[in-house]
């Protein structure tokens, strides 16, 4: 197979950097590392040529000057610019770039105290690619605090038009014209609009809200649009969750009207300030957003439309089976065997309810540095590692990258939090034994009455329809009702 990799000057006079294989092309401005253009099954370009190149496939950041006096100084979005383009690795195999930005605290005005290195990665005979990004504090950098970063990309609006998030959450999506005054009415809640005369006469009626495709982090390993003429699939796999703030039930956004797809690492979003990371004036910090993967298909037929979304899902797991990725060529991403491991068992304690311990089925239990009970959900500096008990409350919390860390956890049907007392030192290629753990949920006496199931779901609740005529139709019927 032959590669296609080479510099040239795009139209608007910038650097463009080309990477090819016999199936995707990709275009990137140079040294941004904007992502403008990206070729596949037919179709010249994914991305939305009626944006900017810089609008099309990018980073950012909102981040703010702790006790800033301007109004300025407190949530600025930084869409992130590289100023030094470099090739890391480049073989018969793959291709992998770099676009890097350096924090100079020299010369005017306020600057972001990040280092990011912005990387994109391509392989043969892949139908997709890979990127991450690593952020690094450098010794000396100012105090600030980061409360959002992701990854967008905003694809053909005239061409992606259908939606997929979830096996029950699909649908055809509102143009971004219909958000325009004379075609939507803005409601009160932000960000909310009802379609009055919209280009699509089916939708009209309904409100587009984006936060209304939020999922948990646990359940969002991929998500997506679907182009007509020709039928493509441009999907964001999360390969893992480990880099992503919050922990598995951690809700984010996904896609929205645009049409854009969201790759979410950190984020405010349902639960507010807490969630903000902050950095204390020369604290050193450094982190590997992804590597996520971006995966295209294509199908000749529109009765196999819906097979886009079933070979996605059979992608994720491909992708989930492969982590930690072995080509990746950052010293600061560490591999499988860099990593080590923990294992154990969880068991309940509740003399009210039983005299013999309890096996904690389907528990998660997970590996954090948050040091109180609970404290994961709003941990954002460094990474955690989760997965479920089995029936007997066995677990086994595989590819740890080393640090010092407390096991955290919860338990279907038991209130609470649980937390192990003991620090976990996990080092390269170590196989830590924890032995049989015990939670004690807190109880003040046997229970007297309860309403619904503590699962962290409100699915034992009643949820009443809305009004109609504030109605988005995709949920009229759900199963989450």
């Amino acid at each position: 197979m032959k590669w296609v990799f080479e510099e040239q000057f795009s139209f608007f006079s910038c650097m463009q950097v080309i990477l090819a294989n016999s199936i995707v092309k990709l275009t990137v401005v140079k040294p941004q590392g904007w992502l403008a253009g990206i070729k596949y099954g037919g179709m010249d370009n994914l991305l939305d040529i009626k944006s900017p190149e810089s609008h099309r496939g990018y980073w950012d950041v909102n981040w703010s000057v702790p006790g800033g006096l301007e109004p300025h100084q407190f949530n600025v979005r930084c869409r992130i610019s590289g100023t030094k383009y470099n090739v890391i690795h480049h073989s018969y195999d793959k291709i992998e770039v770099s676009f890097r930005t350096t924090y100079n605290p020299s010369g005017l005005g306020i600057k972001l105290p990040l280092s990011i290195d912005i990387r994109y990665i391509l392989q043969n005979g892949v139908s997709g690619f890979h990127c991450y990004a690593i952020y690094e504090r450098p010794t000396g950098c100012p105090a600030f605090d980061l409360s959002q970063t992701r990854m967008v990309f905003k694809l053909r609006r005239e061409k992606f038009h259908y939606m997929a998030i979830s096996d029950e959450k699909q649908r055809i999506m509102p143009m971004p014209e219909d958000l325009l005054p004379h075609r939507g009415k803005r409601l009160i809640v932000p960000e909310s609009v009802m379609l009055v005369n919209p280009i699509n006469p089916d939708l009209k009626g309904e409100v587009d809200d984006k936060y209304q495709y939020s999922m948990d982090n646990q359940e969002s390993g991929v998500h997506g649009w679907i182009s007509s003429e020709p039928l493509i699939g441009f999907w964001v796999i999360f390969p893992s969750h480990e880099f992503r703030s919050g922990g598995p039930t951690k809700q984010n956004l996904t896609v929205h009207t645009g049409p854009a797809c969201l790759a979410m690492f950190h984020g405010m979003h349902y639960i507010g300030d807490e969630m903000v990371t902050h950095f204390e004036a020369g604290e050193d910090w450094n982190k590997v957003f992804g590597p996520i993967f971006v995966y295209l298909n294509s199908t000749p037929t529109i009765s196999n439309a819906h097979s886009l979304w079933l070979d996605a899902k059979k992608q994720r797991l491909l992708e989930e089976a492969a982590w930690p990725y072995d080509f990746i060529s950052s010293k600061h991403y560490i591999r499988a065997a860099g990593r080590g491991s923990a294992y154990g068992k969880l068991v309940v304690q509740d003399k009210f309810l039983h005299g013999s311990l309890i096996p904690a089925k389907s528990a998660h239990v997970g590996l954090s540095v948050a040091k109180k009970a609970g404290g994961w959900q709003t941990e954002s500096k460094h990474y955690q590692f989760w997965v479920k008990t089995d029936s007997n409350g066995n677990f086994n919390i595989k590819n740890v990258i080393p640090g010092i860390y407390r096991l955290h956890g919860w338990v279907p049907g038991f209130i609470g939090d649980y937390l192990e007392k003991g620090f976990i030192d996990i080092t390269a290629g170590s196989e830590t034994q924890l032995g049989d753990l015990v939670y004690v949920p807190p109880r003040d006496g046997p229970t007297m009455w309860d309403i619904g199931f503590p699962d962290r779901t409100a699915s034992g609740y009643y949820v009443p329809d809305v009004s109609p005529i504030y109605a988005n139709r995709l949920f009229l019927n759900s199963q989450e009702k």
